[in-house]
């Protein structure tokens, strides 16, 4: 479970008219109830559903959607027109509403009841065109907002409503966060830039550089009894090395690896940190790369971007908010190497040494091997395989005047053989629709090499996010074509342009 994040609850507000009397109204408010209580108790819901009691004038729906944006608590609004509410009562309230929207298109009853239906059942149950009403003003304003279709307790209208859900509380996660980086980013690396001053203003979070002497100094600071503690948990945890073991030869890495993580965790939560970048070309006075530290930090939730990559580091954090409760982990990944073999084009993904463990097949191993890069003494890592299933790359690049989310569906797959020589955490896949189309689009998209890689999450979800933030959404999947994809982006760049005039986002 993630320790350090807010819990948020989600509005359930109806709207209706005085035009059908005071009796009408109170089946209304029973009904909405009744749905705000059945869509609470749905055992894939992951937020608390709180009903509000029904809106009927401009004035009751704008002082509703001013205490939504006021309310710390509140991470979004659900809404619904039981009967008829004229969509001018509502210009008000959406014109102020800061929080996330999903509009609900249903019904309390399931079926026509064919023998007794009468007009004051068509005059209670009117969100077959109630609805239509409220979906204008949301079109004619141009409100960003999610809708979803069906009976209020189908399977998958919870499934829809449950992702946004998950997509809003990221958000809510994102409001305020700050983000932490140990120097500047990998020197003369182009797609790990960016403008950190639009990411605050369009996004919501800051991102605040220290001096890496800042965690030397919380690391310094770390009592021998705590690092003899954490190392006795990693024997429990994982499968150690001998070698890394208490009396082993090399056991003093692995507590040097336990320091790095005590002053690390320690430096986030004094300074209101949710995530952290660093990059091996300035970690002057420590004297290994964060390995096993930052995976277990990722593993508590925090977010992270190697070599600087904030953008990373932020949506990793949101995505590992967004996972929260559900079956699977998410990881920072890197493109790293392919196999091109006609029979299956595979990418290898991994990273120098920070690979989430929540990502892990099985028990990880704790080991110790040389670096290539960095300079530093033989960093202790966690190696791991990465189990097969669906899952999603997801990368934040910013394109000049917007941010843009691309997203790959891909297929994590087993190794073909097994990979004795290589001493990092790794995951195979196969990208959707085929690696040729997906790889292309992806470089035409202008997607990073860094990304966040999830098993947990799913592209529809990643797509609400998208629409919350008001960020440019490109999907790499089924059905991709590297034309339709080329012709989008070009779409996109006139649409951009003309809804945000000469400024970035």
């Amino acid at each position: 479970m993630i320790s350090n994040l807010k819990p948020i609850e989600i509005w359930f507000a109806t709207g209706s008219q005085h035009l059908y009397g005071p009796e009408t109204l109170k089946q209304v408010a029973a009904h909405s109830q009744s749905i705000a209580q059945g869509l609470d108790a749905g055992p894939d819901i992951p937020l608390k559903v709180l009903f509000k009691p029904i809106v009927t004038t401009p004035e009751e729906i704008r002082a509703l959607c001013v205490e939504a944006s006021n309310s710390p608590q509140c991470g979004g609004v659900i809404a619904w027109m039981h009967t008829f509410s004229p969509a001018k009562m509502w210009i008000g309230g959406l014109s102020v509403l800061t929080k996330p929207l999903l509009h609900l298109h249903t019904q309390f009853n399931r079926d026509l009841p064919w023998g007794k239906i009468d007009m004051d059942f068509m005059n209670l149950n009117q969100a077959a065109h109630g609805d239509r009403e409220f979906g204008f003003i949301g079109a004619r304003m141009r409100i960003a907002r999610k809708v979803v279709v069906g009976y209020w307790e189908d399977g998958d209208v919870h499934a829809r409503i449950a992702r946004w859900m998950r997509a809003a509380r990221g958000w809510h996660d994102w409001q305020g966060a700050r983000f932490a980086r140990f120097g500047d980013n990998m020197r003369f690396v182009a797609v790990t830039e960016g403008d950190k001053v639009a990411a605050e203003i369009k996004l919501g979070y800051m991102v605040n550089g220290y001096g890496i002497g800042d965690l030397v100094a919380s690391m310094d600071a770390v009592p021998d009894a705590q690092i003899n503690e954490l190392c006795a948990q990693y024997e429990r945890e994982y499968e150690v090395s001998e070698e890394l073991k208490t009396g082993g030869a090399r056991h003093e890495s692995l507590r040097y690896e336990a320091r790095i993580e005590l002053g690390l965790l320690s430096f986030l939560e004094e300074n209101g940190c949710v995530g952290f970048t660093d990059s091996f070309e300035v970690l002057h006075g420590v004297q290994q790369l964060p390995g096993l530290a930052t995976q277990r930090v990722m593993a508590a939730g925090y977010g992270f971007g190697g070599e600087g990559d904030w953008k990373t580091c932020a949506l990793l954090r949101a995505m590992k908010v967004m996972a929260e409760g559900l079956d699977g982990g998410t990881s920072f990944m890197e493109d790293y190497t392919y196999h091109l073999h006609s029979d299956a084009h595979q990418v290898l993904g991994a990273h120098m040494l920070e690979i989430c463990p929540t990502i892990a097949a099985a028990r990880p191993k704790v080991e110790i091997h040389p670096l290539g890069i960095g300079g530093k003494a033989d960093p202790v890592r966690l190696v791991f395989d990465t189990p097969s299933g669906a899952a999603i790359n997801a990368s934040l690049v910013d394109v000049g005047n917007r941010f843009r989310l691309i997203v790959n569906e891909v297929e994590v797959v087993a190794p073909a053989q097994a990979l004795p020589n290589l001493p990092v955490a790794r995951a195979i896949w196969e990208p959707k629709p085929d690696f040729k189309v997906a790889a292309a689009a992806w470089i035409w998209a202008g997607g990073a090499h860094h990304t966040g890689f999830s098993l947990a999450l799913d592209a529809e979800t990643l797509e609400d996010f998208a629409e919350i933030a008001g960020v440019e959404f490109l999907l790499i999947g089924e059905g991709t074509t590297v034309r339709e994809l080329k012709q989008q982006l070009r779409t996109n760049e006139v649409y951009y342009a003309l809804s945000q005039g000469f400024g970035r986002s």
